[in-house]
C-alpha cells in the first residue's frame, strides 16, 4: 500500500478562535488502509475530517498552514464537488443526510447530479441496494427506517459514486448495540469489496474494534499523539489518559494483574490465550436490600400512534423510591414512547399512581412535578437566554411571587454545581453544563423522577463521567433516576436494575449482569454480549460473576 493521503506541517486556526485546533500534523493514511481516528471531545479529530471532506474552508472558513495531499495532489483548496469525486461522507445524522423522498431517490441523488443515463442509473442503484439488503425498502421514505436501515440507505447514496475514500464520521450515534455492530460488519464488508481507503472517526473503540483496522491515530489538543497498530495502542495508557474507554476485557485483565504488555494479538479477545489464568479474587454477589418505598405503579399501558398498530401493549411497571434504573432495546422498540407517556407527553391508556395517588388523569402540568423528562440535547430544551431565566421559567409560569422563585432557584442551582455562573449566559457554557441546566429546571419544580434520554451519547470518557456522577449525587439525593440508553457500559456501572423494552413490551426486568448474560434476551432485544463475556469462557468463569466483579471495581474506581 503506498502513501495516498499526507498531512503535512498541517495546521488549522478557525476564524472566531485565537489559536489553532489542528497543530503542525504529519500524517500519512497509505491507499486502502481502514484506519480509526480517536479522540476525546475537542481534540480536533471532526476539524480534521471536515478538511478532508472539503467542510473547512468551503463552508466553514479559517486559516491553514502546511499542505494536505491526496495522491500526492495538494487538495486543500478544492471545491467540495471536486473533493466530492475523491471522498465520500456518511455523516454521524443521517437524517440530515436524506435527500430524496423515497429510499431509491435518495440513492439516486449523486447518480442525477452527474447526469447520467438512466438505464445505467437504475443498473447501479439495484447494484447497491442488492448489496445492501435494501431492495424491499426502495419505495419507504427514508425518515421511516430504523436506524441501522437508514446507515444502510446513507452508505448507498455514497457508494454509488464510488469514490477511492470513504469517511465515516461518528457511524454508531444513536444505533442499538447490535445495529452498531451491524454496521462495523457492513464498513469491514464494503472495504473488503470494494478496497477504498476507509476512515472511521468515532471514540467507541471497542465496537470499531470488533472488526480488524489497520491502524488507529489518537488526536488530542489539535495534535497527534498516537499512529500505529491497534495491538500497540492497547498495551499503553493512552487511551484512559485522554478520555477514551478502553475494551472491558483489557481492563479486567489488567485488575487480575496480568502483565498485557507481552500479550500478542491484544485487540483481539478470541485469539487471546488466557488458559492460565483464574480469578483468584472471591466475587460476592449483591446482598438483598431491604424493600424500597413504591414511588411508581404503573398498570397495562397501552398506546399507539395510529389504530391498530400498538407501540405499547399492556405494560406492567413499579418503580421504588432511589432507584437507577437503565431502559433498553432496540431502535423503534418504544422505549422514548414509554418515557413520553409517563410525562404524559402522548395520551395513553393505564392506571398510574404515585405513593398510592392516583395520576391517571394528571395534567402535563402536573406530572412534570413528580417526573420529569430531559432529552439527549439540551440545546432543544433550553429556550432562555440566561441560566437564571431558564431554570425560573417553568416556577414563573405557576405563578410564584419573584423572590420564592429566586430563593428555589438558587438553592437548586447549588444542588446543580451552577450557583458559580447563575448570572451567566446560557451560551457560555459547555455540553455537559448545558445538560445540568436542564436537569436543573426540572429538579426546581419538585420532581422526584427524571427519566434521562441517553444522557452520555456523544460523549468521551470525561463528560460521560462528569455526568454520571452528577446524577449519581441526585440519586444519593433521593431521586430516582431512568436512563433510556444504548450504551452497555452505562447499563452496567450505573443501574442498579435493568427494563428491556422488545416491540412494546416489557421483555425482561433483572440486574444488569443477568441480562448482559442471557444470550436469549440479548438477541431478541438487538443487545450484545460483552467482550466480558467471551473473556469469562477464555478463564473459565461464570459471566454473570466476572461482570459483577467489573462492575464492583468500575464502581470502586469513581469513589
Amino acid at each position: 500500500m503506498n502513501p495516498y493521503i499526507t498531512f503535512q506541517h498541517f495546521s488549522f486556526k478557525y476564524d472566531a478562535q485565537n489559536e489553532p485546533t489542528l497543530k503542525n500534523l504529519n500524517l500519512t493514511i497509505k491507499k486502502g488502509e481502514k484506519v480509526l481516528i480517536l479522540g476525546p471531545s475537542g481534540s480536533g479529530k471532526s476539524t480534521l475530517g471536515q478538511c478532508l471532506n472539503g467542510i473547512i474552508p468551503n463552508h466553514i472558513h479559517g486559516e491553514h498552514t502546511g499542505d494536505l495531499l491526496i495522491d500526492g495532489q495538494s487538495i486543500f483548496e478544492h471545491s467540495i464537488y471536486e473533493k466530492s469525486q475523491l471522498i465520500s461522507t456518511v455523516l454521524q445524522d443521517t437524517d440530515g443526510q436524506f435527500i430524496g423522498l423515497s429510499v431509491a431517490e435518495d440513492i439516486a441523488f449523486a447518480l442525477e447530479n452527474d447526469a447520467l443515463e438512466q438505464d445505467e442509473m437504475k443498473t447501479k442503484i439495484r447494484y447497491w441496494s442488492e448489496k445492501l439488503d435494501l431492495l424491499q425498502l426502495l419505495e419507504h421514505r427514508p425518515q421511516d427506517l430504523s436506524g441501522g436501515q437508514k446507515q444502510r440507505v446513507s452508505l448507498a447514496g455514497v457508494l454509488v459514486d464510488e469514490s477511492p475514500i470513504l469517511l465515516f464520521d461518528e457511524p454508531l450515534a444513536n444505533l442499538d448495540p447490535k445495529s452498531g455492530q451491524d454496521t462495523i460488519d457492513l464498513i469491514d464488508q464494503i472495504h473488503q469489496d470494494t478496497s477504498a481507503t476507509t476512515i472511521i472517526i468515532e471514540h467507541r473503540l471497542e465496537d470499531v474494534l470488533y472488526r480488524s483496522v489497520d491502524k488507529i491515530i489518537l488526536i488530542n489538543d489539535g495534535q497527534i499523539l498516537f499512529d500505529g497498530k491497534p495491538d500497540d495502542i492497547l498495551k499503553t495508557r493512552l487511551l484512559s489518559e485522554n478520555g477514551i474507554r478502553e475494551p472491558l476485557y483489557i481492563t479486567v485483565l489488567r485488575d487480575l494483574g496480568l502483565d498485557i504488555i507481552n500479550i500478542e494479538s491484544l485487540s483481539h479477545i478470541d485469539t487471546l490465550d488466557l488458559s492460565e489464568i483464574t480469578l483468584q479474587t472471591s466475587i460476592k454477589t449483591k446482598n438483598q436490600e431491604k424493600p424500597k418505598e413504591v414511588l411508581l405503579e404503573v398498570k397495562n399501558l397501552n398506546f399507539s400512534y395510529t389504530p391498530n398498530t400498538p407501540i405499547l401493549n399492556g405494560i406492567d411497571l413499579t418503580i421504588f423510591q432511589g432507584e437507577r434504573i437503565s431502559i433498553v432495546g432496540q431502535n423503534g422498540a418504544g422505549k422514548s414512547t414509554l418515557a413520553k407517556a409517563l410525562c404524559r407527553f402522548v395520551d395513553a391508556s393505564a392506571e398510574m399512581s404515585f405513593k398510592g395517588q392516583d395520576i391517571s388523569q394528571d395534567s402535563i402540568k402536573e406530572r412534570a412535578d413528580r417526573i420529569g423528562y430531559v432529552l439527549q440535547n439540551p440545546n432543544q430544551m433550553i429556550s432562555q437566554p440566561m441560566i437564571f431565566d431558564e431554570v425560573a421559567q417553568g416556577l414563573r409560569l405557576r405563578g410564584l411571587p419573584e423572590e420564592e422563585v429566586k430563593e428555589k432557584v438558587f438553592d437548586t442551582l447549588k444542588v446543580c454545581g451552577l450557583y458559580p455562573f447563575r448570572n451567566w449566559p446560557v451560551s457560555a457554557l459547555s455540553f455537559g453544563q448545558k445538560k445540568r441546566v436542564t436537569i436543573a429546571s426540572i429538579l426546581v419544580l419538585g420532581a422526584e423522577i427524571i427519566i434521562l434520554d441517553e444522557p452520555t451519547a456523544g460523549q468521551d470518557k470525561k463528560n460521560y463521567t462528569d455526568i454520571m456522577n452528577f446524577l449519581d449525587e441526585l440519586n444519593q439525593r433521593g431521586h430516582t433516576i431512568i436512563m433510556i440508553t444504548h450504551d452497555m457500559q452505562l447499563m452496567m456501572e450505573y443501574s442498579d436494575r435493568t427494563i428491556v423494552i422488545n416491540q412494546g413490551t416489557v421483555l425482561c426486568d433483572d440486574i444488569p449482569e443477568k441480562i448482559l448474560s442471557d444470550v436469549d434476551i440479548l438477541e431478541q432485544a438487538h443487545l450484545k454480549k460483552t467482550s466480558l463475556f467471551y473473556l469469562a469462557e477464555k478463564i473459565t468463569c461464570d459471566p454473570v460473576l466476572l461482570t459483577h466483579y467489573y462492575i464492583q471495581k468500575e464502581r470502586g474506581r469513581h469513589g
